[in-house]
């Protein structure tokens, strides 16, 4: 267990430690703080972080982390994403789904992607901020090579072609909505400039008077949606973003669906693998997760021998010599050893923010917190692996908001467990020994 925070939990920001516990709270991966969370992912920091300063360099990466469900698949690219943003890149997360966003429909995935993009500065959706950067980095740019405030709109445009060249060659209707986009803002039509920056991030339906005025046509496509991320990796790299990290989580889905559809998604995938590789976009880092399963199974990755070639890996060895500089990384989920560290680093994290920061330690003492551990991994069948987001919300919500809250609350003598069928994931119900109650009432001793 190790937190990154200098000062320990004491030298946490309120609003940091605030969002972190909220999100346990409600039995949620945090979307921020998670070094104060990591747990033995040192392993991986040194490559990743090199990985990630290849990109920022111009180089563009593909990885694929694997773990059972439960392992912290969904924390460590969020956990990736902040060391990303830390490095000023832009990240978004994508969770593919046979109805939201099929893998083999590339023009969702694109449009999934501009919506959750966010930035260091800037929420989901960050796209219209990114490309009024870019244009003011060209004016900028203009400026500094000589450009008068006349000729400004002209040297713009100049510099506007010829960074997208390369762009244009596959997707000219990218370039013609940036056009579109600017003269509608030049022009205070903030209708037509909201309409054509929907377009631009892969909104289907988009009026097509706001078509017509940028000069392009029809709804982004499949072959078309590689030519627009080219194009966005652009545009981040000139606003003065390092790069671009994509993470397309819970790829195991995949296994799920019709026969035709998975197997037009794996030839997506490999597709996307084989781009990455090509160098076609340059600041670009592609993060895929999913289950054992899905990589070593017949109805996932091994099912299209290409993939499968692309994304072999030995996991032969012991876990302590696996390789993070391989195409895969394997995550081996929770010991109890190790849930009871995040516990008890989570209980100091809650008490350096209370003001009953003294009895918060004592009461939910080191012993405590590893027999409520124990406890929740009983209800779920003894797989301690896919315990943490149920241990955490309980430990925070059951446990310490009660004794934060009420001096005379002791767990041991007022609390025992109950874990409600209702509010288990579906993983989680099926591993609970629940018999036949819906609830599993266990006294901690």
């Amino acid at each position: 267990m190790r937190t990154d925070s200098p000062g320990g939990s004491g030298s946490v920001s309120a609003a940091r430690r605030r969002g972190v516990i909220d999100a346990l709270r409600r039995g949620a991966v945090p979307e921020s703080g998670l070094d104060l969370l990591a747990t033995g992912l040192d392993r991986f920091g040194t490559a990743l972080d090199a990985e990630l300063d290849a990109v920022r360099s111009g180089a563009s990466v593909f990885k694929a982390v694997r773990g059972e469900y439960g392992s912290g698949k969904t924390f460590f690219a969020r956990w990736l994403g902040e060391r990303a943003k830390r490095r000023n890149f832009a990240v978004a997360e994508i969770q593919i789904s046979e109805t939201e966003t099929p893998l083999h429909k590339l023009e969702t995935v694109y449009r999934r992607l501009t919506e959750r993009l966010t930035t260091p500065g800037f929420p989901p959706s960050a796209l219209r901020p990114v490309v009024d950067a870019w244009f003011y980095a060209l004016e900028e740019d203009a400026l500094a090579a000589g450009a008068a405030e006349q000729e400004l709109p002209g040297s713009v445009e100049q510099l506007m072609t010829a960074r997208l060249t390369e762009v244009s060659r596959h997707a000219p209707s990218f370039a013609a909505a940036l056009r579109g986009y600017r003269a509608a803002v030049e022009a205070g039509d903030e209708a037509t400039a909201s309409a054509v920056m929907a377009w631009l991030g892969g909104q289907p339906h988009v009026a097509a008077a706001a078509r017509r005025s940028a000069g392009v046509r029809g709804d982004l496509d499949h072959f078309g949606a590689l030519g627009f991320l080219q194009g966005l990796l652009t545009v981040l790299r000139d606003s003065g973003h390092s790069g671009l990290l994509v993470v397309l989580d819970e790829v195991e889905t995949l296994q799920r669906v019709r026969a035709d559809a998975r197997d037009k998604a794996l030839n997506a995938l490999r597709q996307l693998i084989d781009e990455v590789h090509s160098g076609r976009f340059p600041g670009l880092y592609l993060l895929i997760t999913g289950t054992p399963a899905f990589y070593d199974g017949r109805q996932g990755v091994q099912r299209l021998a290409p993939l499968a070639q692309r994304l072999a890996t030995d996991f032969t060895t012991e876990p302590r010599f696996d390789n993070p500089r391989a195409v895969q990384l394997r995550l081996d989920g929770f010991t109890q050893d190790s849930l009871v560290g995040l516990g008890r680093t989570i209980r100091d994290l809650y008490a350096s923010g209370s003001p009953a920061a003294e009895r918060v330690r004592e009461v939910a003492d080191d012993d405590y917190v590893a027999d409520l551990a124990t406890a929740v991994g009983g209800a779920l069948g003894g797989k301690v692996g896919i315990a943490p987001r149920l241990f955490l919300k309980k430990l925070v919500g059951d446990v310490l908001d009660r004794v934060d809250q009420f001096e005379d609350f002791d767990p041991r003598k007022h609390y025992a467990l109950t874990v409600n069928t209702s509010e288990l994931t579906e993983v989680e119900r099926n591993a609970a020994t629940v018999g036949n109650a819906d609830d599993v009432d266990l006294d901690l001793p």
